[in-house]
């Protein structure tokens, strides 16, 4: 028989602590996020659709983004059990100089449409997290308020070569005077790709307000508040546009850029120059013969061409073929600290998050970047920790098995085996 009894206050006491209720609704909100899924939740209730979906888009069926997301799904990792993982680092050297953590906010046009706060909490919050911030020709905050608002921090400025060559290269002075130490060169923009949710939701800057535009932000007033009554939105490279997202886009990018104009732009940068949009091994080799300081595999974030090569999936053979002669970064389909810890393994010096940080900058301005920063910082210290790594350099290809839910059937005729 069981023996029951009264409880006394005593014993009960410890099972009925109350949590004190947080009063700050951004606060509370945040700290209910435990993952950038979660942010991205967040985000997508108080953002209006147009700005949302060009933050979650992607080109033509949004093939690309998908793969790389289930590629990061589809690993194993291979743990080490037994090992004193009391203290992690998670730092190391990029470029030259120190980062606390493998990952930094990639450059991304139209920011401040996504929320007012815009790449100036972004700055913030690298400088604070010791990670560099990246600012896109598209971006709708001015050079030298970017090094003003993380002036110790490092900053790294995004170029779209445009047809005007002259006014790219006076972007890329401003940058260098401004002291930005590092110059990503995009070269997978011969044109726009195909971003069909932002056609469908006729997505420009101003936004157009149609009847469907006022009611879906009627829910959202808090965004529209901010927008209205903060500065009109201005970009690094242009100072107002009054056409259509695409529009403006085709009016930049340039067919004719080739490795010559490449190597023309180099020759003009004082600091580090990295090539971002590298999505095959032979241009990969043919970069680090050229000198370039570092590579970032990457197919846009699968907003250019849509069934792109999967840049995690690129990853361990352009390591082995390119890795010493230049740094390898990777971006596409980042959402936790473990793919960050897989790209690490498999060869990647550094990562950049986009949405991500964009999702955190939605829910929550500099606040949710913040955020967004520590959930990927504590994910990636957590799977360091149980693969039974204390530091970057112990990662390797062995800690990670790349599962196949995709295989060729056969390779086409003329495409050499070191290109995918």
């Amino acid at each position: 028989m069981v023996q029951r009894r009264i409880p006394k206050i005593k014993d009960l006491a410890p099972l009925m602590q109350f949590k004190v209720p947080e009063l700050n609704a951004k606060k509370r909100r945040l700290e209910s996020a435990l993952t950038i899924h979660d942010l991205r939740a967040i985000a997508k209730r108080r953002t209006p659709k147009a700005a949302f979906d060009y933050t979650e888009g992607a080109a033509e069926a949004e093939i690309s983004l998908a793969r790389a997301r289930q590629a990061f799904e589809d690993i194993e990792f291979h743990p080490a059990i037994l090992r004193d993982v009391s203290t992690v680092s998670t730092g190391w050297d990029v470029l030259g100089a120190p980062v606390a953590l493998p990952f930094g906010i990639a450059p991304t046009g139209f920011t401040r449409m996504m929320q007012t706060e815009g790449e100036i909490a972004g700055a913030h919050a690298a400088a604070k997290a010791g990670i560099p911030f990246s600012l896109s020709t598209m971006g709708t905050t001015a050079i030298e308020d970017v090094k003003a608002a993380n002036p110790a921090g490092r900053n790294w400025f995004q170029l779209y070569m445009w047809k005007d060559r002259d006014r790219s290269m006076a972007l890329v002075d401003r940058a260098a005077k401004a002291g930005f130490d590092t110059l990503l060169v995009t070269v997978d923009v011969p044109v726009a790709g195909a971003r069909l949710r932002d056609k469908r939701n006729g997505f420009s800057i101003p936004p157009q307000l149609t009847v469907a535009t006022v009611v879906n932000a009627l829910p959202r007033p808090e965004w529209w508040i901010n927008f209205l009554t903060t500065e009109p939105l201005a970009f690094a490279s242009l100072d107002r546009w009054s056409g259509t997202v695409g529009e403006l886009l085709d009016t930049m990018f340039d067919p004719t850029v080739t490795f010559d104009d490449l190597a023309w732009i180099k020759a003009q940068w004082p600091g580090k120059v990295v090539v971002k949009g590298v999505q095959n091994v032979a241009d990969a080799a043919r970069l680090a013969e050229m000198g370039i300081d570092a590579i970032i595999l990457s197919n846009h974030g699968g907003r250019q061409l849509d069934r792109a090569p999967i840049p995690f999936h690129l990853l361990p053979e352009v390591a082995r073929e390119v890795g010493n002669d230049l740094e390898v970064h990777l971006d596409t389909g980042i959402m936790s600290g473990a793919d960050i810890v897989a790209a690490v393994a498999l060869g990647a010096r550094f990562t950049l998050v986009g949405r991500a940080y964009l999702y955190g900058l939605m829910a929550g301005g500099e606040a949710g970047v913040d955020r967004a920063i520590a959930i990927l910082s504590e994910q990636i210290t957590r799977t360091m920790r149980l693969l039974g790594v204390t530091s970057l350099e112990e990662l390797e290809p062995r800690h990670v098995t790349q599962l196949a839910r995709l295989s060729r059937i056969a390779r086409p005729e003329g495409v050499p085996a070191t290109q995918s």
